[in-house]
This record gives structure tokens, C-alpha cells and sequence, in this order.
């Protein structure tokens, strides 16, 4: 672990069990309206957020102030690296598009728990919306995929959750760092060789059993949006190119009355793309792509509108 975590704001380490009147292991069966002291506050939980295989979710009431409303993560073993990682995010991430990548205001580090204090984000996330929609047997309109904004190994739709406010900040917030990699810990050009293990984000380079950089995220990025646009995990094959060569492309079919080439650029580039491609650029270039036709959208709407008022005057 970096050394400079000692010095950020909010880090409270302890070498000792946490020893609160409420054991933590017992919020796993019967949470609600439980009360937590940590640091000085009281935390009255109010029901389970979430949980994953390393950790459970809690929102809580901060002394038991409705009005001040938290996400409390509770993790056995401790694990303080996704504090790191928050805190870089508030070093390299600029202000204007900081709320788009969750925060977390303190870390309380036991010597068998942690528990990140973070915002509670009350809209669900793209899981619950994609959810929603297959229960009523329906699919997210296509409109509503191009006009969300994408902001780590691990990237999941459950990762994401919605928040509002102005235009800016509407959209998707990106939270869940616990898995994140810090590739400024490593020599330029590391690559990294593993696997995540969870069904449907396995990238191909792990299913190969080569080396992966950020593939790892433009993999998931691509299930992600596959999940919105036909309620299914995506499936791959390879198929044989004009050049001799060979391009990864998801199985499911485009519908036609869809942005076709929008999309079908959007997992040609992202499934395919090389470790020596400026990924950054990439992204900014699809992300173009797609707001360039949102406006163009927004302007034809905009044309028709006008055209009807003058019609009436």
C-alpha cells in the first residue's frame, strides 16, 4: 500500500478488532435500524444497498439525521485500497467531471474490518434499470443507451449508479474502486495477466490466457452496452476480416431500425483494438461519435418544433 494514504484526509487507521456494542457480522442477517458508533458518529442503518462477493453495502443515517444519508461498505478482511483509489480519483479528475465517479469521505481500518464511509447515490443503478425492464418483458429504448454517459478490472453494470442534478451531472456515477488498478504504481507499458473469474466480463485476453492492459475495461464497456440493448451477457465469436486477419464481434444481431454503424463501430473498435493504440483517443473518438448524432438529433427535433410554431402563428 502507498504510503501517502497515512496523510489523506479522512483515513482513520486502527491496529485493533472492532470492538462496537453491535457486531459487524451480525448486519448480514438482521440490519435495519441497527446503530453503529464509528469514529464519533452513530450510523442508524436503514437496509442493505448491496453486496458483492468481498464486501456488503449498507445506507445509513448519519446520528440518525434522514437528511444525512451515507453509504456505509463494510468488508471483512479489511481492505483499504479502494480509499487509495477514491483519493486519486479527487487528485486527477477534474472538478467539473468529479461527481461522476462516486466519493468517499472517510476510511475507519480495523485490523479485521473496514468500513468506507461514502455518498449514498438513491437512484439504483443500471442493473436495476436493465432489471426493470426484463421483468415487464421490454428492452431500454435506444434512445435512452445513447443518451447515457460512460464516465478498473471489474467494471460490472452494478458498478454504475444513477444520479441527477444539472445536465452535467446527470447520467451514471462509476463507484466500486475495490478492484481498480493504479497504473501509475507500475513501469510505463506493464501488462497484466490474470483473471477476474465472474461469468460474462471475462475479457478475451483472458479467455486466451494472454496479457491484458485496459482491454480489461473496453471488454466490460461492451457487456455493459450489449446488457441495454438486448437484456443478455454477450457472447463473442471471431470471425475472418477482408485483411486476412481476423475481428472479435458480438453474436447477438443489430436491429435494424437501430444506429447500426453507430454501434457496430462501437464493439468493432473496443473488442479489437490493440495494446499500442492511444486508447484515450479512441474513446474520445466514439464518444464524439455519439454526441455528434445526439445533437444532430436535438437540432432536427429542434427544426421541427420551430417549423410547427411558425406554421400556427
Amino acid at each position: 500500500m502507498n504510503p501517502h494514504i497515512l496523510k489523506y484526509e479522512g483515513y482513520h487507521p486502527s491496529g485493533k478488532v472492532y470492538s462496537g456494542k453491535v457486531s459487524l457480522s451480525s448486519l448480514h442477517k438482521s440490519a435495519r435500524n441497527k446503530v453503529i458508533e464509528i469514529g464519533g458518529k452513530k450510523y442508524q442503518i436503514k437496509g442493505c444497498a448491496g453486496q458483492g462477493g468481498f464486501a456488503q453495502v449498507f445506507k445509513a443515517y448519519v446520528n440518525s439525521n434522514p437528511d444525512d444519508v451515507v453509504a456505509l461498505k463494510i468488508q471483512k478482511p479489511a481492505f483499504p485500497w479502494e480509499f487509495y483509489m477514491y483519493r486519486q480519483l479527487d487528485k486527477r479528475i477534474p472538478e467539473k467531471e468529479r461527481s461522476s465517479f462516486g466519493f468517499a469521505h472517510r476510511l475507519h481500518l480495523y485490523s479485521d474490518y473496514s468500513i468506507l464511509v461514502s455518498d449514498y447515490l438513491s437512484h439504483g443503478t443500471l442493473q436495476d434499470a436493465i432489471n426493470s425492464n426484463v421483468v415487464i418483458g421490454g428492452f431500454m429504448e435506444e434512445p435512452d443507451n445513447l443518451l447515457i454517459r460512460y464516465a478498473r478490472d471489474d467494471l460490472k453494470e452494478d458498478g454504475f449508479r444513477e444520479h441527477t442534478g444539472s445536465w452535467r451531472d446527470q447520467g451514471l456515477c462509476l463507484v466500486d474502486w475495490g478492484r481498480g488498478i493504479d497504473q501509475s504504481l507500475f513501469p510505463a507499458e506493464t501488462k497484466f495477466k490474470g483473471d477476474c473469474r465472474t461469468s460474462g466480463f471475462r475479457c478475451i485476453e483472458m479467455q486466451e490466457n494472454v496479457p491484458w492492459t485496459f482491454q480489461v475495461d473496453t471488454y466490460d464497456l461492451c457487456v455493459i452496452v450489449h446488457l441495454m440493448l438486448h437484456n443478455s451477457y454477450m457472447e463473442i465469436e471471431k470471425k475472418a476480416s477482408s485483411d486476412g486477419g481476423y475481428v472479435y464481434q458480438p453474436k447477438s444481431s443489430l436491429k435494424r431500425y437501430w444506429q447500426v454503424e453507430l454501434w457496430k463501430n462501437l464493439f468493432t473498435k473496443l473488442l479489437n483494438f490493440s495494446p499500442s493504440d492511444n486508447h484515450k483517443e479512441l474513446l474520445q473518438n466514439l464518444r464524439e461519435s455519439f454526441q455528434n448524432y445526439i445533437l444532430a438529433i436535438i437540432d432536427f427535433i429542434c427544426n421541427i418544433a420551430k417549423t410547427t410554431l411558425d406554421g400556427v402563428g
